[in-house]
């Protein structure tokens, strides 16, 4: 006959408490988890669920909840969750800068959507790009492996007392740098053919003055910018894959 005991149930809660802290905040803060269109009580049931799978491998953890330990060690699920969270966010926001160059010099920069993700407006170029990146990440299982190496993060990083690491900080820190550097290699070709057009027009409209430049500049950028930006497609499949590869790589080194 199945008893319920009062007290295993507190333990099992008690177990459960540690690792839900470090799972609701990456599926809170983590690409396609964080978008404003999925429920809270989603993100809820998927932490529970994924809870419940992962506290039967684990230790158990003999630290009180109301105390100072407890403070700690729960303040540093949440801080693990988000570094996790903020990593996976780098590469969206990498191509979601590549967008915005290349909406830019296209002259589309005035064209604005709502991003559910972001949770901002952005150029129309950035918010194609950045859905194209959504459905990249899924067709590589991105999710999936997200989940993994979160289950991993409790071997590398156990629900014990530590101390944070400077040099995972700093690398934290300067692993944002992928920002900038893959967003220009992104961009770079179309910025770069679109400003070499430029700069022809200008120097056509001093060889021939009568021409208006406005007429023509605007026109000949929006295409030629277009036909760039369907040409870029065909290499952006591999260049996001390779994003994630650096991705995965540094959580582990984080």
């Amino acid at each position: 006959m199945l008893k319920f005991i009062t007290a295993d149930f507190y333990y099992y809660i008690h177990q459960a408490f540690w690792p839900f802290l470090r799972i609701i905040t990456l599926l809170s803060l983590a690409p396609l988890f964080s978008d404003k269109g999925i429920n809270s009580k989603i993100k809820i049931g998927l932490s529970i669920s994924i809870t419940w799978l992962i506290v039967p491998t684990l230790p158990s953890v003999e630290v009180d909840i109301i105390s100072f330990n407890g403070l700690w060690l729960g303040g540093l699920q949440l801080f693990i969750g988000m570094a996790m969270a903020l990593t996976m966010q780098l590469i969206f926001v990498a191509v979601r800068h590549a967008g915005e160059l290349i909406g830019l010099q296209m002259g589309l920069s005035f064209a604005t959507f709502y991003d559910h993700s972001g949770g901002q407006n952005m150029p129309v170029v950035a918010r194609i790009l950045n859905l194209l990146a959504i459905l990249l990440f899924l067709s590589f299982n991105g999710h999936l492996l997200l989940i993994e190496a979160l289950a991993v993060s409790f071997d590398i990083l156990p629900l014990q007392l530590l101390s944070l690491s400077g040099e995972g900080i700093m690398m934290l820190v300067k692993f944002s740098d992928i920002i900038f550097l893959a967003g220009i290699k992104l961009a770079l070709p179309v910025v770069s053919l679109l400003l070499c057009i430029n700069l022809s027009l200008g120097l056509v409209n001093r060889l021939i003055p009568p021409l208006s430049i406005f007429v023509v500049g605007f026109p000949l950028s929006l295409s030629i910018g277009m036909l760039m930006l369907s040409m870029l497609l065909y290499s952006f499949a591999p260049f996001f894959e390779q994003l994630l590869t650096e991705i995965f790589s540094s959580l582990s080194s984080l």
